[in-house]
């Protein structure tokens, strides 16, 4: 069940920015994470609680304010399961020339 809770948070590109917001920076608010998108407060709390029931995110308090985590252990643990089961030398490969024929970093 908890692949499946992983699947569905990361299905969603606000999920997937919110992520990457942490990864750049992780122990943001509420409040900073919902100056960068263009929805309501209310709508970021409901990704967040989504990404934190899958265990994508974690959250401290600090004073009056709730703080945002990345939690990077349920995509490891996908990627081990799935990635690593269909040879990822093979898979690396590919993607890197994905990403040459591109012109991506």
């Amino acid at each position: 069940m908890t692949d499946d809770l992983v699947f569905k948070a990361l299905a969603d590109p606000t999920r997937r920015f919110l992520l990457d917001r942490l990864f750049e920076r992780d122990g943001r608010s509420l409040r900073e994470l919902e100056s960068e998108l263009e929805m309501s407060r209310y709508g970021v709390m409901k990704h967040l609680r989504v990404l934190e029931g899958a265990g994508l995110v974690v959250t401290r308090r600090s004073g009056r304010e709730k703080l945002h985590y990345l939690n990077p252990v349920p995509i490891r643990l996908i990627h081990d399961r799935w990635i690593g089961k269909y040879a990822e030398h093979r898979v690396s490969a590919l993607v890197d020339l994905k990403h040459a024929l591109e012109g991506e970093p």
